[in-house]
């Protein structure tokens, strides 16, 4: 299983979410952080995921998370709303690179993805589908190359598969949830006919006792 795969098993699947797209990412000006803050794991690596919830109207995060050394498993660390995201930034809109900075209300992150590729890839899912989802207040794309913005891309495509197998599987749990009660509605109405025919039968051997 990919590293990515197993992101969207374990961190986003527990909580009813879906992983639409994620990019492993290191910072281009790297902080200062304690050792202690850090819990002392030493190096680790991070990946940057977009995420929507399986729950109607869906709600669109960005999360980041990361995998210490040594660890095979996945720590889901800052979170924030699409609502929250002002502004994506490619940096260079002439050529392929992998920087790309990522500006919330609070916050803002310069990145470097393992590939220009990989970012390419989620700046353009992350922008089809806050096209398709986000409110009216949506973030502002800037420096990105024109096919990453285009509306006829192959990952566009991809991006729409996505979200009809979530809007799928959604509406089968629906109809799963329906077909359970109605069932639950017929052992209900058989129960008592049973009890009704139980009722007559004790009355009837009264009578003829």
């Amino acid at each position: 299983m990919s590293a990515k795969s197993a992101i969207g098993k374990e961190v986003f699947t527990p909580r009813d979410e879906k992983m639409l797209a994620a990019v492993q990412v290191r910072r281009r000006n790297k902080k200062k952080i304690p050792f202690l803050a850090t819990g002392g794991q030493g190096d680790y690596m991070t990946y940057i995921c977009l995420s929507v919830t399986n729950k109607k109207p869906p709600q669109l995060s960005i999360t980041k998370v990361k995998q210490f050394e040594g660890s095979s498993s996945f720590a889901r660390r800052s979170q924030w709303s699409m609502d929250q995201l002002r502004k994506v930034n490619g940096i260079d809109p002439n050529r392929d690179c992998p920087e790309f900075d990522l500006e919330f209300d609070n916050a803002s992150d310069q990145w470097v993805a393992g590939s220009a590729g990989e970012k390419c890839m989620f700046v353009q899912v992350l922008h089809h589908t806050c096209q398709r989802h986000s409110g009216e207040r949506k973030p502002e794309f800037v420096n990105c190359q024109s096919k990453l913005l285009g509306g006829n891309s192959i990952l566009h495509s991809a991006a729409d598969s996505v979200t009809s197998a979530v809007q799928k599987a959604s509406q089968a749990l629906n109809e799963r949830s329906d077909r359970l009660n109605r069932a639950e509605e017929k052992t209900g109405e058989l129960m008592n006919s049973a009890q009704q025919f139980a009722d007559t039968a004790h009355k009837l051997a009264m009578k003829h006792k």
